[in-house]
């Protein structure tokens, strides 16, 4: 099991430790507000368009900084080490297995430096990488769990981290996958940035191409804390699973940092201890559709 605890060169396999503990405010503001509406997932900064269906989103307005979710409708799909994903698959994908999932919705780009401030009173992103537009980092999933209770606080909704299943089937474009080996095509560099330096880790978030939903940098830029436990996967068919009842170590997704490109693939698995945090690793929101 490769972990969060390590960063590398995109392509390469040499690892780096790199993480530390953080700190956070606890102030909060007022002022929620919430509009709905079904817009075009092609954002004007993305270098290519999507080739999904429009998407049903609902907007929140935290304190003047606005957030998106996009509605994924729910199936059934395979998990894992499918044959796209076959040449750089580890262990810890296997084995493939058939997941099923009610609707729920899902952030549009992660949760920006902007967010986490109006909620907590500060950002904790470190190595001077400040900037409303960029995905907050540097923090534990136990913090990210104090950002989530008292953003639901604040709007009244019941906002949390995504399953790992969750995560993969958005990941995937939901029903309207193309099975690409990363989230929004088979090239890295249409849907990501990889080649970068411990200075320059990640970037504004929906600056590059979305996936088939219209959802933005589930390959790339930070990965993503889950609220499941690390755990081997079991066989057989699964619905709505939620990983181990215990452990030691926490799911994220979706690569980032310098971490190698095989870290970006939509059935990469990593994490870390729940206390601490990554350069490289923040949050995505999901929200149950009932």
């Amino acid at each position: 099991m490769a972990l969060a605890l390590s960063m590398a060169s995109c392509g390469s396999s040499k690892k780096v430790a790199q993480s530390e503990s953080g700190e956070m405010s606890t102030s909060t503001p007022s002022d929620v507000e919430k509009t709905v509406e079904k817009v075009d997932t092609v954002a004007e900064n993305s270098s290519a368009p999507i080739e999904g269906k429009l998407s049903e989103r609902t907007s929140f307005t935290v304190k003047d900084v606005v957030f998106s979710m996009v509605k994924v409708k729910g199936g059934s799909f395979v998990m894992g080490a499918t044959p796209e994903q076959s040449g750089e698959a580890t262990a810890e994908e296997k084995p493939a297995h058939k997941v099923s999932l009610p609707d729920y919705w899902i952030g549009e780009t992660e949760v920006t430096q902007a967010l986490w401030t109006a909620v907590m009173g500060s950002c904790p992103s470190q190595l001077q990488m400040k900037g409303d537009s960029l995905p907050v980092a540097c923090v534990s999933w136990d913090a990210c769990q104090q950002f989530i209770a008292k953003l639901n606080a604040l709007t009244g909704k019941a906002f949390r981290l995504p399953t790992e299943a969750e995560w993969e089937f958005a990941a995937r474009g939901g029903a309207e996958s193309k099975d690409y080996k990363y989230s929004g095509g088979n090239t890295l560099d249409e849907v990501a940035r990889c080649d970068v330096y411990a200075s320059d880790l990640y970037y504004n978030v929906a600056s590059y191409r979305p996936n088939e939903l219209g959802i933005y940098d589930m390959s790339g830029n930070v990965a993503e804390w889950c609220e499941d436990w690390y755990g081997a996967y079991a066989e057989g068919e699964q619905s709505s699973p939620k990983g181990p009842k215990s452990g030691e170590v926490r799911v994220s997704r979706g690569g980032g940092g310098t971490l190698g490109a095989p870290f970006f693939r939509v059935s990469s698995r990593d994490g870390g201890a729940p206390g601490r945090w990554f350069y490289h690793v923040g949050l995505r929101l999901v929200a149950s559709a009932d």
